[in-house]
């Protein structure tokens, strides 16, 4: 996984899908430390983006990680398949698993970092008894499913306390945040404790991506 402690993660959701491989290979050149792939199933989300020969592609041209971001209902039927085509980390939503342990030990068994996300409306504390066991912990900002949505302030809040969470359990554990993430806030959620910041429109939105990159870097 990225070595480093705090970077931006884009979100290919966002690029332009005409020039896919041109966005990748700017995400390539730049300071972000992963790429991230959201995968909706029109179920779990009201949106529906793409699967597995898609992020396959991807895989053949991306120099990062690919951390993929399942937000379908069962997602435990897909993990095997996620790493056949590339995927480095799998996060799966609390709200997705009726067995989240057997589903981050699952993912971790096939050799990929495992995270769980959490939508803006459920509890960090739930958490307490599988976090020892997780790579990463995704916060969403806005409610699930499209882009270009306002971020929660909320948000901070949790990250606090999850913060408390993972330093209480001395895990390596990382902070992820997904949702609204722009050059105005990306600093203010780091200093939170925040270490991996997902965007979409604004990089691929910006009249300057690499740029945009950077000053969402710490």
């Amino acid at each position: 996984m990225q070595c480093m402690n705090n970077f931006v993660a884009p979100s290919l959701l966002s690029a332009n899908f005409a020039s896919l491989s041109q966005d990748i290979e700017m995400v390539n050149a730049s300071r972000a430390g992963w790429f991230h792939i959201d995968v909706m199933d029109g179920v779990f989300v009201p949106n529906i983006s793409f699967g597995p020969p898609v992020i396959k592609h991807i895989k053949k041209l991306a120099a990062k990680p690919l951390d993929v971001h399942l937000m379908i209902i069962d997602p435990d039927r897909y993990f095997k398949v996620f790493k056949e085509v590339g995927a480095d980390i799998i996060t799966v939503h609390y709200e997705a698993c009726n067995h989240l342990h057997r589903s981050v030990t699952s993912v971790k068994s096939l050799g990929m970092k495992a995270g769980v996300v959490l939508n803006p409306h459920t509890n960090v504390d739930l958490l307490e008894n599988v976090i020892e066991e997780l790579d990463l912990v995704l916060l969403m900002s806005v409610n699930p499913g499209f882009g270009g949505q306002k971020f929660i302030e909320n948000t901070y809040r949790k990250i606090h306390q999850l913060k408390e969470m993972i330093e209480k359990y001395n895990t390596d554990c990382l902070i992820e945040v997904d949702g609204g993430v722009d050059i105005e806030n990306a600093h203010k959620l780091y200093d939170a404790g925040a270490n991996v910041l997902v965007a979409g429109n604004s990089v691929f939105g910006s009249d300057n991506p690499l740029k945009a990159i950077e000053l969402m870097s710490f």
